[in-house]
């Protein structure tokens, strides 16, 4: 079993992030750098919306990181998050297997 996999999808918030990140033109506001779609989702607005410090949710991010479930790319000083939805797939997957 893949304990990072586990590990990320074990706490609401970072469910709620994958979620979010589906669709993120329609739970994020426009970014001045970055296409919300093409780039990801800058950091700060993921913070803002789980309503934690930037440190919190910056833990959670890393965690789906190594997960492999989001991918981060920087761009200017700030790290744009998307899902990977190649990993995702294979996560579920992996989860709906015979034990």
């Amino acid at each position: 079993m893949d304990v990072d996999l586990v590990k990320a999808l074990a706490n609401d918030k970072r469910l709620l992030v994958l979620d979010w990140l589906r669709d993120p033109e329609r739970h994020f506001p426009p970014q001045r750098d970055g296409d919300l779609v093409q780039d990801g989702v800058c950091s700060l607005f993921i913070a803002e919306k789980l309503g934690v410090s930037q440190p919190t949710c910056g833990e959670h991010l890393k965690v789906l990181v190594k997960a492999r479930l989001i991918k981060g790319r920087k761009i200017k000083q700030w790290v744009f998050y998307q899902r990977d939805e190649g990993r995702i797939a294979e996560a579920k997957e992996l989860l709906s297997g015979d034990w």
